[in-house]
């Protein structure tokens, strides 16, 4: 586990690690399963001393259905709460979950074959430092699965000392998404054509018990996603064909419960040949210091935006998302053929010179006459290139980036809405 605070080479060392693993994760061939291969793997490890209830940073957990081709239906996560020590770690029961004694069941929903999707179960901090205790956390589904191994994991909670804690929280690109900061409400859902533009829904929240002063984040592309807009302080570095960002609000402070973000839009290009491009990343972290200006100011997370059930910590300090793309093409009009030229008959029966009948239209190298003249090669999801893109901006940007080690994505629960347990 890693201290709350720590050196600037420690953090560059855990991200380093991070690009290295998710590089060996994503080269592995994924191998197809009878029914919906589960897995569960824990993301957050610390809670930060004096975080209060009423802004529980909630722990965050990933669902993996990259394994097989089937997708799961009805996810549901139990947790068992008894293995806490509640003189150290309060938990919260989200809306609509069912309690039995010490263990709450919530349903997670369907997960599409393919891809991961990440929970958080929120927590508090009641006293002091150290070892807080145990969650224990399984997952199933209404869908066959073939191997239940990896279905439960039992998961050491630790209360650190007090500081600010990021977590960075970004929604799947699709071209109707409300910029809101949640994924509250919406619904019907749209995939983006191609070559055409859509926003990104993201914000880096102080799930902590002090301050963030001045925010650094990154944001990685798929392939065959661009750019279209970035806000100031971001320098954009293609590396390996893939897009990167590096941005900087030097001059923001991040109270616990304010969250962070600014407007990006992100294009879709027009060889893409996939229906969902991942995965995409956003990580973020503090600068510990704040100077001039800030460029956003911070809002109040509202209920709204706290109510989803998922979110990150230290180990993991990258959020991923998918961009859903809409391959549906117009059909192109079928061009009006050009007509042969046909000889002329002259008197006896003789063609007029310089004509010939041919028996159909040959067309020249390089012009029309059906088929295609060319173009790039279809656009894939190449993700071992994207891991090694986000190590080699690591490198890049060198000391700027040596402080990214903090915190990822977050779907979170309204304190409002919940049941408190401690």
């Amino acid at each position: 586990m890693t201290p709350f605070h720590r050196s600037t080479l420690a953090r560059a060392g855990v991200v380093a690690l991070l690009a290295a693993g998710g590089l060996a994760t994503v080269a592995a061939p994924a191998q197809a399963a009878a029914g919906a291969d589960l897995a569960l793997q824990p993301l957050s490890y610390q809670l930060a001393k004096g975080v209060k209830e009423a802004k529980a940073k909630p722990f965050k957990f990933q669902v993996d259905n990259t394994r097989s081709t089937v997708d799961a239906k009805d996810v549901r996560v139990t947790v068992e709460t008894k293995g806490l020590k509640n003189r150290k770690v309060g938990y919260l029961v989200p809306i609509g979950c069912d309690v039995t004694g010490t263990k709450f069941t919530c349903l997670l929903g369907d997960l599409a074959a393919g891809t991961t999707e990440d929970f958080g179960i929120p927590l508090f901090s009641t006293g002091g430092r150290g070892n807080g205790g145990t969650l224990v956390v399984t997952i199933s589904s209404a869908t066959t699965d073939p191997n239940l191994d990896d279905n439960t994991v039992e998961h050491d909670i630790t209360v650190t000392e007090p500081g600010y804690d990021l977590t960075a929280w970004v929604q799947d690109v699709y071209a109707n998404v409300t910029v809101d900061g949640d994924e509250v409400g919406e619904s019907d859902l749209q995939a983006v054509k191609l070559g055409e533009t859509a926003p990104l829904d993201w914000a880096i929240y102080n799930d902590g018990s002090r301050k963030a002063t001045g925010v650094a984040y990154g944001i990685t592309l798929p392939a065959g996603v661009t750019f279209a807009e970035l806000p100031e302080g971001c320098i954009e570095q293609p590396l390996g064909g893939f897009a990167n960002a590096y941005c900087e609000d030097t001059g923001v402070v991040l109270k616990p419960g304010q969250f962070y973000t600014a407007g990006v839009r992100v294009e879709v290009g027009s060889g893409v040949t996939e229906s969902v491009l991942r995965p995409g990343f956003l990580w973020a972290a503090g600068l510990d210091a704040s100077a001039g200006s800030p460029e956003e100011q911070p809002k109040v997370a509202t209920g709204a935006q706290r109510k989803a059930f998922a979110e990150v910590d230290e180990v993991d300090n990258s959020a991923q998302f998918d961009v859903f793309v809409d391959l549906t093409v117009q059909p192109t009009p079928t061009p009006t053929a050009t007509p042969s030229p046909t000889a002329t008959p002259t008197p006896g029966g003789t063609t007029s010179p310089g004509t010939t009948t041919s028996p159909g239209v040959t067309t020249s190298p390089g012009t029309g006459g059906g088929g295609s003249g060319g173009g790039g090669l279809p656009v894939t999801g190449v993700q071992v290139g994207l891991i090694g893109g986000i190590g080699g901006m690591i490198l890049l940007v060198g000391g700027a980036l040596l402080v990214l080690s903090r915190r990822r994505k977050v779907v979170l629960v309204a304190p409002g809405d919940e049941k408190s347990t401690d």
